[in-house]
């Protein structure tokens, strides 16, 4: 197992939460609303929030960019944004209490879910679904193909990694935590995965929007696996938002209005395509210094699915595959989602509920 693997597998929660506070000291932060709180005037409430600098978090990217949330929560809280890059990073700081809520993906969810034995989290909404793909290059045109070729995926037991560690034992493939098997897959960051590709290191990648897009047209990729084929009607969920099951109990009028601006920031971007995607690419170079070039985010933009539903069906079964793959053990869901208060957000804007089964 390389390094980076045995860190993510076997580093103890104590310390694994103390990188997690010292990782917010890091990464920036914003205050976008101040108020007085509900707390009977003793001390404002604040709701600090995690999200990623990425495309498929463009639901959260839109509520700060246009201070939907900061409007939605008005004088009930203060509203501190943290970005992370990775969906265990995000899970640790939950863990410490050094967040309150968090955009996340489906297995980052799953594992904090089993790890706190149903303690920690709870799913209050969806954000968005779709937007994955493997990307191979010129000459692979089958899972046969794959035998012997070097696969790149975000992370050891994220989403995408889980995604094609069960796509190979479907085609009969093997591979295994330390790059042997069959296909050697290689944990590695989605830009790091751009470069390799382009530099013929790797021969392909399990990777989510925009990098699948960037990956062929940037790299003459192709795809060979568009996700969205392995799922019934297409629907996998992509980011979850998930909130501390302590201060839900604690603030569940914060948590109402949060999901009020998160109900308006997914209209936001549903409305218009272009407009949206130009306040999205806005955020994302606010921050990480580079934005998108306008034909990727609009091609990468059409795989994606904006929505509150958090697809359970869907994640119940990334669990299975998780568990299939032996990166997750097995683990009982219940009480995972609580989508009362979305619901009651949903109704009084005139939208379907939402069901968990």
């Amino acid at each position: 197992m390389s390094p980076r693997a045995r860190r993510f597998a076997r580093r103890p929660l104590a310390a694994a939460a103390a990188l997690a506070l010292a990782a917010l000291g890091l990464s920036g932060c914003s205050s976008t609303s101040a108020s007085t709180g509900t707390n009977g005037g003793a001390s404002p409430v604040e709701l600090r929030l995690g999200y990623f600098p990425n495309l498929t978090h463009a639901a959260a990217i839109a509520g700060v960019e246009k201070g939907l949330f900061a409007d939605a929560l008005g004088s009930s809280a203060t509203l501190k944004t943290t970005t992370f890059n990775a969906g265990p990073a995000a899970t640790e700081a939950v863990f410490a209490g050094a967040i309150d809520a968090t955009f996340i993906g489906p297995n980052p969810t799953i594992n904090a879910y089993a790890k706190s034995k149903g303690a920690a989290i709870r799913v209050i909404s969806g954000a968005t679904g779709g937007g994955a793909a493997l990307v191979v290059r010129e000459g692979i045109n089958s899972p046969a193909d794959l035998k012997g070729k070097k696969i790149a995926t975000p992370q050891l037991g994220n989403t995408q990694d889980v995604a094609l560690r069960y796509w190979l034992t479907q085609q009969g493939l093997s591979a295994d935590t330390q790059g042997g098997g069959d296909v050697s897959i290689l944990p590695q960051d989605n830009g790091q995965s751009l470069t390799a590709f382009a530099a013929g290191q790797i021969d392909g990648a399990w990777v989510p929007e925009p990098y699948a897009t960037r990956l062929v047209a940037e790299s003459k990729g192709k795809v060979l696996v568009d996700e969205a084929t392995l799922w019934p009607e297409g629907k996998f969920v992509t980011t979850n938002l998930v909130v501390r099951t302590e201060y839900l109990t604690a603030h569940p009028d914060v948590i109402k209005k949060l999901l009020e601006g998160l109900v308006k920031s997914t209209d936001y971007l549903n409305a218009d395509a272009a407009v949206a995607q130009t306040t999205v690419n806005d955020g994302l170079k606010k921050l990480t210094g580079k934005s998108l070039k306008p034909e990727i985010i609009a091609a990468a933009w059409k795989n994606l699915t904006f929505t509150e539903d958090p697809y359970p069906a869907a994640l119940r079964e990334s669990a299975k595959h998780a568990i299939a793959v032996e990166l997750l053990k097995e683990v009982d869901l219940t009480g995972l989602y609580d989508l009362g208060p979305l619901n009651e957000v949903l109704k009084a804007a005139g939208k379907p509920e939402i069901k968990e089964s």
